[in-house]
């Protein structure tokens, strides 16, 4: 004899919003050639990327991950643009 199978009332699980843009942001601020620009995404995805991950531990939402790896993304992307801040004033071309 089987269990009949009855529906879940939780609905699907799905991505926050804040974690979709924490990827956008960490994108931009790689993809970016401006130093500001890269460096102010950066910080929008840090930002992001944390709030994404705390809102990820509510029950039926996912990107926690995600939010994890903009976070990492936030970080390089500081990182770079500090590289290509420290190339352009020795007068180097800003990539």
């Amino acid at each position: 004899m089987s269990m009949p199978i009855v529906p879940s009332s939780r609905p699907a699980p799905h991505f926050s919003l804040v974690s979709i843009l924490a990827v956008i942001a960490a994108v931009i601020s790689f993809a970016t050639h401006s130093v500001v620009l890269g460096f102010l995404m950066a910080i929008v995805a840090i930002i992001l990327g944390a709030l994404g991950f705390v809102i990820a531990l509510l029950p039926g939402v996912r990107g926690g991950v995600v939010s994890v790896i903009s976070f990492i993304g936030g970080a390089l992307g500081i990182i770079i643009a500090l590289i290509r801040l420290i190339g352009h004033a020795a007068g180097g071309p800003t990539y």
